[in-house]
């Protein structure tokens, strides 16, 4: 199994986390969550299909560790 990384990137000046796991060359796997929810969800699956999949699973703007839009 390979390890998940966990990043940041800025998004329309709001930080988005994000877990990420598996060769960048390989097939992309998105994993969208439903509300009210974060990457969390995924931290179990997103190493097991990291062996044959580059896989993505972001934190939603306001959730997780993602920003916490101003209103």
């Amino acid at each position: 199994m390979l390890p998940t990384r966990h990043k940041t990137t800025t998004i329309n000046g709001q930080k988005v986390f994000y877990r990420e796991a598996g060769p960048n060359d390989a097939p992309v796997v998105l994993l969208l969550h439903g509300f009210p929810s974060s990457s969390h969800m995924f931290r179990h699956l997103v190493p097991a299909l990291a062996d044959d999949y580059h896989v993505i699973a972001t934190d939603h703007i306001g959730y997780g560790h993602s920003a916490m839009p101003k209103v």
